[in-house]
């Protein structure tokens, strides 16, 4: 997945445009950061436009949201390094800028109006009766310290592309929807057998299971673990009036939201308000403890061993943990609506488990290796007879008989029909799994004709196609037609 995302970054705008509405749906505007080392505030020009720092930032910052959610929180700057990350934030930010430049020559413009009707229209600013709320987009502007200029200025570049890009939504020609509907209807009569793993016995030799595991035993490592002192900081009861809760939630309303983005109302959001306002009564005892232990004037609490990535922890604390020493302690953090104060005493670091340690997990492994195998083996020997080996022979059937296929779920249907549809082989193997496989033999082929219902599932795919393909094209285009000029190293490869 992200070996494809680095391939095709560039043709990847319309897909994930770092936007000003992106910034709404992904919180705060802070994972990570760069530094130029430049008092110029453009850092390269394309046709026209002006690249300034600020816009690699943003797009930066929105990628390394997007890996770490990937990853799952195991992301870091040394990754993000690693993937070339600003390399990929230059090259998304140099393709707008094209795009722009091509949306400026041609008079494509987005009026102030569109612009705010955009900002209206955003679940985020809306009242609870679905009015623009005011205070609300001011309250997010100074929560991202931002300036609505930029943020407008953003969004309306982004609207821009949005109309240009949507010039090449090209209408399906009947040639097109033929060509396509043809040979996405074409039916096979097939004979085929399932094989499982779960259907072969093998015996295990302790011997040849030790042997494996001396080939392999530097990938059977213990966990680390990390012996920690932490003081959980008690919440200040603060006996807030519904008055103040009510003052509180007016000042900062934007932060309390659904899943959808939707503002909560006060009462839907009363006992949220209440821990807020006493982690924010708790914040200046928790910083007093935090410096009192790193002066030593505060007693270590009783320490405890965690395996790293323990669920005690957040996984965000855990990426923190990950870059500190012995010794350490963390600023106060907040774990379950608590602030924590975390001193690293010791870390136990990873080590090559013994044979009767990790024997279990290497049986298991072994075992699954072996049953491969001789499915495989099996498999190979099933495709050159399978006439021979009672298959099931299927009526016709198409990518979409799911239904049709018998002792697979759907899932694996589903998979095998795809598969097979984009073989060019007669008899074949297709994997589903490590554990199963399925060999077949088509005994006859035809195209069905093409119904309405398939019409109407075909044109939405051939004129997704067709638009992409038009977007690659008009972008290889722009790339010879404005150029760039880098004033900053390291921005390209």
């Amino acid at each position: 997945m992200i070996s494809w995302m680095q391939k095709h970054h560039k043709y990847m705008v319309w897909t994930i445009w770092v936007a000003a509405i992106g910034f709404i749906g992904a919180g705060s505007v802070g994972w990570g950061s760069l530094h130029f080392g430049s008092k110029a505030t453009s850092v390269a020009k394309v046709g026209t436009i002006e690249i300034s720092q600020q816009k690699i930032n943003q797009a930066y910052s929105d990628l390394y949201s997007r890996y770490a959610q990937l990853f799952k929180g195991n992301f870091d700057d040394q990754k993000a390094k690693e993937l070339g990350l600003l390399q990929q934030a230059f090259a998304r930010v140099e393709v707008q800028a094209k795009l722009l430049n091509f949306a400026k020559e041609n008079g494509i413009i987005v009026t102030d109006e569109e612009v705010a009707q955009q900002i209206a229209s955003i679940p985020a600013f809306l009242t609870q009766d679905g009015k623009f709320d005011k205070k609300a987009y001011k309250t997010f502007l100074q929560n991202r310290h931002m300036k609505a200029k930029d943020f407008e200025s953003t969004l309306k570049d982004d609207l821009t592309i949005q109309k240009t890009l949507s010039l090449l939504n090209l209408k399906v020609q009947p040639l097109e929807m033929e060509s396509i509907a043809s040979s996405m209807n074409i039916a096979d009569k097939i004979a085929y057998k399932t094989i499982s793993s779960d259907d072969i016995n093998i015996s295990i030799d302790d011997a040849k299971l030790k042997e494996f595991w001396n080939e392999h035993k530097t990938e059977y490592q213990t966990n680390t673990i990390y012996e920690l002192a932490i003081i959980w900081e008690k919440n200040h009861d603060i006996n807030a009036t519904e008055d103040e809760m009510k003052s509180y939630y007016e000042a900062n309303s934007f932060n309390f939201t659904d899943n959808n983005g939707k503002l909560l109302s006060f009462q839907e959001a009363k006992e949220q308000i209440k821990t807020k306002m006493e982690l924010k009564a708790t914040k200046k005892s928790a910083q007093l403890d935090y410096i009192a232990l790193k002066k030593g004037k505060l007693a270590q609490p009783k320490t405890t061993k965690l395996t790293k990535n323990d669920t005690l922890l957040t996984q965000d604390v855990w990426n923190e943990i990950a870059n500190k020493q012995k010794g350490d302690i963390l600023k106060p953090k907040i774990i379950n609506n608590k602030y924590a104060i975390i001193k690293i005493v010791s870390i136990i670091e990873p080590r090559t488990k013994t044979f009767e340690e990790a024997k279990d997990e290497v049986k298991t492994i072994y075992i699954a290796k072996l049953k491969k195998e001789k499915m495989l083996e099996l498999a190979e020997k099933s495709v050159k007879n399978l006439q021979d080996n009672n298959p099931i022979i299927t009526d016709f059937v198409k990518m979409d008989s799911i239904d049709k296929i018998q002792n697979l779920t759907k899932e694996e249907s589903l998979h095998f029909l795809q598969n097979l549809f984009i073989s060019n082989k007669e008899k074949a193997i297709i994997e589903l799994s490590d554990k199963k496989v399925v060999v077949y033999n088509i005994l006859e082929q035809r195209i069905e004709p093409v119904d309405n219902n398939m019409s109407k599932i075909i044109k939405p795919i051939v004129n997704k196609l067709k638009t992409e393909l038009y977007q690659a094209n008009l972008i290889d285009e722009l790339n010879s037609k404005y150029k760039t000029e880098v004033y900053v190293k390291g921005l390209t490869k």
